[in-house]
């Protein structure tokens, strides 16, 4: 049964009120930790970063993960790599799959996981998610490489975790998250005011919440609460600005599914606040430019996503 409100759209009568900022900080501080974030294939990625990556080294790490290990084995083996044969041992997918994919599936492998088991049996397109949230992390080293030089592996797990809010609201406010989802299967409406209107707050303000309180790096937590208003972000405003450009490609590409219902469009990315950070003196026509120029590595997004995924 439902009813109208102010604004003219309905809404269920049992719908979930508000809540304040105290119970809403207790929640988020009851959410399980995502382990990965403190200690996810540090031994990897320091390897990989170290300019000297050693195949024995290498297969030993990914060894010692099973989970990795069969990620690894899924992805060389599909048809992106295009092997006429199958590949069974790590040391012969390591040859063929690269470092760089490597670095990609050793951090994004645990991580992924860690959402999985926070959402528990919350029912949503949480595949779509992953993927999004991947092809975000993986635009936003793009991004940062061409536009602001040497890029670290935080910026990676900075554009992996930008939306984790949205995991948080469903993990610790079940009900109010599918009262939005209701609300969005009904209207095309913007999903950061559905939040405010039906919790208090929006994912972003969740995501940073959730991970100051566990200490976490700030380009991390700035990625989380400020990627829509990099402006906004103090210490860490380019990754940022990064992560908004890079979700709005990913939106308007479809790489994966934000959960947003609104589309994206070229206009809306090229006139995105994080250009004037991350490079304030481009036209309009050199940021046009520069996402030509991407769109290579964007067309490469779909088969490394539906093999890690």
């Amino acid at each position: 049964m439902t009813g109208i409100i102010g604004s003219g759209i309905a809404r269920h009568e049992d719908a979930p009120s508000p809540l304040g900022p105290e119970i809403i900080a207790s929640r988020v501080g009851q959410c399980p930790s995502l382990p990965s974030l403190n200690s996810n294939a540090r031994d990897m990625i320091q390897l990989l970063n170290a300019g000297q990556a050693y195949t024995q080294e290498i297969c030993s790490i990914v060894e010692r993960d099973p989970s990795l290990a069969a990620r690894v084995l899924k992805i060389v083996n599909s048809p992106y790599f295009g092997i006429t044969y199958k590949v069974e041992t790590i040391e012969q997918a390591v040859f063929y799959v690269g470092t760089e994919q490597i670095r990609h599936l050793a951090m994004a492998t645990p991580v992924i996981e860690d959402f999985e088991k926070l959402v528990g049996e919350i029912r949503f397109a949480w595949r779509g998610l992953w993927q999004h949230s991947i092809a975000v992390a993986m635009l936003t080293r793009e991004i940062l490489s061409s536009l602001d030089g040497p890029t670290e592996e935080s910026d990676y797990v900075s554009g992996l975790v930008h939306d984790v809010g949205k995991i948080v609201m469903a993990a610790a406010f079940p009900k109010h998250f599918n009262a939005v989802q209701s609300r969005l299967a009904e209207s095309p409406e913007f999903l950061h005011v559905v939040e405010e209107e039906l919790l208090g707050v929006n994912h972003m303000h969740l995501g940073g919440l959730y991970l100051k309180q566990r200490n976490l790096p700030t380009a991390l937590i700035e990625a989380a609460r400020f990627h829509t208003v990099p402006e906004e972000a103090r210490e860490c405003p380019h990754v940022a600005a990064a992560v908004q450009i890079a979700n709005l490609i990913a939106r308007k590409h479809e790489l994966g599914s934000s959960g947003e219902t609104r589309p994206v469009s070229l206009e809306k990315i090229l006139s995105a606040s994080g250009w004037t950070i991350l490079a304030p003196s481009l036209s309009s026509e050199q940021r046009a430019a520069a996402y030509s120029n991407w769109q290579q590595f964007i067309q490469t997004i779909p088969n490394i996503l539906s093999s890690i995924v």
